[in-house]
């Protein structure tokens, strides 16, 4: 509780007539005895007031608030939260409202001043966009709420409690691409079609016909049938993709409003949605972070769904990333021959374990190595050299650079696909190495 205006003018004013009755007699300058005797009465009058109304503040009943918010929130993007809020006064009166809204969500319009009239229910509402994804917890609101004399402030602290969700905004960073997705792989000719001889899949038995390989022959048939019976495959309706996602402290480098780990994270949704509109299960795995996940690959629009579940609250670590022990536990899980996409950075990565573990896995599943690339290298390498710092700087990008397309080139010539590219591109261009894999029949 604490003063009001109204309280601290009525104190000032008699201060100031209190020091000015006090400087005139202390000048000589006959006064009545009785302006004396009246100021020291309204000072007294005042703090009997302010002790009684002090009194009636705190009696009073504290409104009641309820919060309506959407059911999630998307990364980065302004929603409104509505405040209902009802009293048992029998007078009008005006409150002001302040959210306590947890760290991580930026705000504007608070706080709130809302008039309430008695048996009725104001409503009152401010914007709020997430900075971060993960889970959050609303558990108060504060109101502030006026003495029936005007004299004082009383701040209630009202237990509101309410959760929510704030998921990747993935449909936003891409502009909207998800609505063309569709048209754009038909331009690319990647549907699932069955091609007659092609894949790993058996679609069924028939007669011979010219132009077909004598591969496709089936020899136990053809002497059952007395004619040549031939096999015909379709591509496989099931291929399984999973992303081996990295969140330790190679993805916690930050370009625009974006750290790495979150552009990776969208590109896999993105993907995610791609695959699963292609007829492919898709499934996650996690390491380097706080604790591992595993999502089961799975089909169907419901899987991506399961995704946002999985991957809305994960975050990078300060831990390195251990490739031997990952690549370890998903081989363990993970049986069925898929295409493995390892998303990571390769900067901290030592050339020989990096490889000998790629290797490994690439025994059992196609993989495919996607590395961000800060965009800052590409500046330093292109910036003019005018000092010595600046020239070692230059230096020290150019060592960097040199020995990651060495570490590139290892990896490619082991038969590993390798796709580096900035931030701002990783999604498409992750899309576009998934399409030509696909196209190509080579998982």
């Amino acid at each position: 509780m604490k003063p009001s205006r109204l309280l601290l003018m009525w104190l000032a004013v008699l201060l100031a007539v209190g020091t000015l009755l006090g400087t005139v007699q202390a000048l000589d300058i006959p006064t009545p005895a009785s302006l004396s005797a009246i100021s020291w009465g309204l000072l007294l009058a005042l703090l009997v007031l302010a002790l009684l109304d002090a009194i009636r503040l705190r009696r009073l009943p504290s409104p009641r608030v309820q919060r309506q918010m959407p059911g999630s929130l998307a990364l980065g993007r302004w929603s409104e939260v509505r405040l209902q809020v009802s009293h048992d006064f029998g007078d009008p009166v005006t409150v002001e409202v302040f959210d306590h809204v947890p760290q991580g969500l930026s705000v504007e319009n608070l706080p709130l001043s809302v008039e309430l009239q008695p048996g009725q229910f104001s409503e009152v509402g401010y914007r709020l966009r997430p900075l971060k994804r993960g889970h959050f917890t609303f558990e108060f609101c504060e109101i502030n709420l006026p003495s029936p004399l005007g004299l004082w402030s009383g701040k209630r602290l009202l237990a509101v409690s309410d959760d929510i969700r704030v998921y990747p905004d993935f449909a936003k960073l891409y502009d909207g691409q998800l609505l063309a997705v569709d048209n754009w792989l038909s331009q690319l000719g990647v549907r699932q079609r069955q091609r007659r001889g092609q894949g790993l899949e058996f679609h069924q038995l028939r007669e011979f016909r010219e132009g077909d390989s004598l591969r496709q022959i089936d020899w136990k048939a053809t002497a059952r049938q007395r004619t040549p019976i031939a096999r015909e495959y379709q591509d496989e309706r099931d291929q399984q993709i999973i992303f081996m996602l990295d969140c330790g402290r190679q993805m916690r480098s930050q370009d625009g409003e974006l750290s790495h780990f979150d552009h990776a994270l969208n590109a896999c949704l993105l993907l995610s949605y791609v695959a699963l509109r292609q007829g492919d299960a898709v499934g996650l795995f996690t390491f380097a972070g706080d604790q591992s996940r595993y999502l089961v690959p799975a089909k169907g629009s419901r899987q991506l769904t399961n995704l946002l579940n999985s991957v809305y609250d994960l975050d990078s670590s300060q831990r390195p990333a251990d490739y031997r022990a990952a690549v370890s536990q998903l081989l363990a899980r993970q049986k069925r021959r898929a295409l493995v996409i390892l998303v990571t950075n390769l900067r901290d990565a030592g050339d020989e374990e990096l490889l000998d573990t790629v290797k490994h896995l690439s025994s059992q599943h196609r993989v495919l190595v996607a590395s961000l690339q800060e965009g800052l290298l590409d500046q330093l390498r292109q910036q003019a050299v005018q000092s010595l710092d600046e020239a070692l700087t230059y230096c020290a990008t150019v060592d960097y650079l040199n020995a990651n397309a060495q570490c590139h080139e290892q990896l490619t010539a082991h038969g590993i696909t390798v796709l580096q590219t900035r931030p701002e591109t990783f999604g498409p261009s992750l899309v576009t190495q998934y399409l030509t894999l696909k196209k190509a029949a080579l998982f």
